[in-house]
Formats: structure tokens, sequence, C-alpha cells
């Protein structure tokens, strides 16, 4: 052990962290920039159609119905990601309303740089309720493939974050009295020999955060931890669809427990959370609260309400025709 540490030691010590430049949040082709963040969101949006389309088949959904969905699904709950983040950010847009849109006094086009993951999901979720009921599709079945989309979108949205160093958590080891309790390669060992992190995340979390941030240090790396559940999470998912356990609408109420109970935990490390109006209290773990108990509430409806068929025999009445 004490040579490890001497090791870990020489490593670190010592190391020019102002040599260290930010990765790039563009993948830049000829003349064309185009946002890693946004890439990565279509990339989970493909991935998430990809295992939903089979899945929907063996539910009975037509792959038509699915398609469809998802075309008007999405821009609405993209629309309910921006909005979420203006409602509880009001002071930031209530002088100049263009900003919404991501247009800035005095001219230029910034871009949407405040999203809220929340704001999308319940569009999303009121959206899919419609939506399956117009084209009478059963509302459970629809809510169980839409569940593992969220978390495979949002597990790689998080590395959207990471490139643009953003929803990260405090300073590591801590901040006592308006100084770090750790200097820069203390913090730096945390993240490469302790987590054993490889050093393009170990280098991207060295910044200087625009909210809330204590100025240059190396910070928790929170999208990171999001992203590692919310795979965990999916793996879950995909794993219990297959027992005979669950019933139709499960995956749902999995979805709503599984991830509420990690960001609400992650959440009270990030720098830059959303408040409800004038308190303390962090919007986002508030929400989290409420999905938890939205879960719960919804594996007894499954179960005592509106009992629904075990999803096994749903698969199993659907490949038999």
């Amino acid at each position: 052990m004490l040579l490890q540490h001497v090791f870990s030691t020489l490593l670190t010590n010592g190391f020019d962290h102002d040599s260290i430049e930010p990765l790039p949040n563009t993948l830049d082709i000829g003349p064309l920039s185009l946002p890693l963040y946004g890439l990565l969101i279509m990339t989970g949006v493909l991935l998430a159609v990809w295992i939903g389309v089979p899945e929907g088949k063996k539910l009975g959904i037509p792959v038509d119905h699915i398609l469809d969905g998802l075309l008007i699904i999405l821009p609405l709950s993209l629309l309910g990601t921006r909005l979420w983040y203006v409602i509880f950010e009001w002071d930031q847009f209530k002088d100049y309303l263009p900003s919404i849109l991501g247009f800035q006094e005095g001219g230029g086009f910034t871009g949407l740089t405040g999203l809220a993951i929340h704001g999308g999901f319940i569009t999303a979720v009121v959206s899919t309720i419609i939506y399956t009921r117009a084209r009478k599709i059963n509302l459970f079945s629809g809510l169980d493939i839409v569940a593992p989309g969220f978390l495979i979108a949002q597990s790689l949205g998080r590395w959207g974050n990471f490139f643009n160093q953003e929803a990260v958590g405090g300073v590591i080891g801590g901040v006592e009295n308006g100084s770090a309790v750790l200097d820069w390669d203390a913090q730096r060992s945390f993240l490469s020999d302790t987590l054993r992190l490889p050093n393009f995340i170990v280098n991207n979390m060295f910044l200087n955060p625009s909210t809330g941030g204590q100025g240059w240090h190396y910070y928790h790396p929170a999208f990171l931890y999001e992203s590692v559940w919310n795979i965990t999470g999916l793996i879950i998912v995909l794993v219990l669809r297959r027992t005979k356990f669950v019933r139709r609408g499960d995956m749902m109420a999995f979805y709503l427990i599984w991830y509420s109970i990690g960001r609400f935990f992650i959440e009270s490390l990030r720098t830059d959370s959303l408040y409800l109006w004038g308190t303390g209290i962090r919007t986002a773990q508030a929400i989290s609260i409420l999905m938890i108990l939205a879960g719960i509430i919804l594996i007894i409806i499954n179960r005592k309400i509106i009992p629904q068929e075990r999803y096994a025999t749903v698969l199993h009445q659907n490949t038999v025709k």
C-alpha cells in the first residue's frame, strides 16, 4: 500500500493543470459545426427506436404507429424540456422574450442553452397518453415501450453535458470557508486513482463552472454518475421484461422509481440546479419524490385498480398470432 501511495503521488504531484484544454463540444465536418450534445441526444433516440420497434411488434403495436408517435412526441418533448427550464429561470428571459428561442438582445443567435429533462419527460408522458388513446393502443404497453427509451436517451444525453462541461457536481473534497479542502493534485488523484477514470474525463472535469462553481478546480462528474445509473437501470429493464413476474405497465413504474432515486441523490451534488421559486428546494429533487410516488401508485394500479396481464403473457399472445 505504501508503494502504491508513493507511485500515485509521483503520478499526480506537480501535474501541469494549467496545460489542460477542454475537449471540443462540436463535431466539425468542413464548414459544418455540429453540437455533440444534440448528436448524442439523437443517437439516443435512434437507439431507443432500434430497441423499441421490435418490442412494440411483440406487444402488438404496429411499427407505423410507433414511428408516427415518435414524430409527434419527440418534438413536443424537446419543447417541454425548454419550457420547463424557462419557467424556473424566468428572470433570465422576462426582459427580452426572444431569448426564450435563443436570440440575444442586440442581435445574434446563441442557441438554446437551457434544457431540463423533467419537462421533456412530463410532456412525453402526457403526449403518449393522448396518442395511445387516439390510436387505440394499450396505454400500459405504450408506456412500457417509452420507458427504456428514456433511459437510453438520458444516458447518452449526459455525455453531451460532459462535452459542454455542465451538469457537474461540487469541488472534489469539498469547500470550507470559501477554500477547497484539497489541492488540485489531490483532487485529480481522486478522479484518476480512486475512481480510476480515464484521462480524457479527468481533464475535462478541471473547469470553472458558469453556475455555482468555486473557480478553477476538479469537480465531481455528476453527468457520469447519472449516466452509469441509467445504463444500469436499462439493463435491469431489459432483463425484467423477460421474466414471468412483471405486468404490463411495470417497465414505466420501474423507470419512475429507479431514475428518480438516482436523480434525487445525484442532484444534491450539482452546482447548477434549478430551484422552486424563492426557496432552497431543488426542483429536480421535488419532482423525483413525486415520480417515485407515481411509480408506486402505477404498480398498485397495474395489480389492483386496472389489473394488467403479465408482460410475458402479452408477448406470448402476440407471438402466437
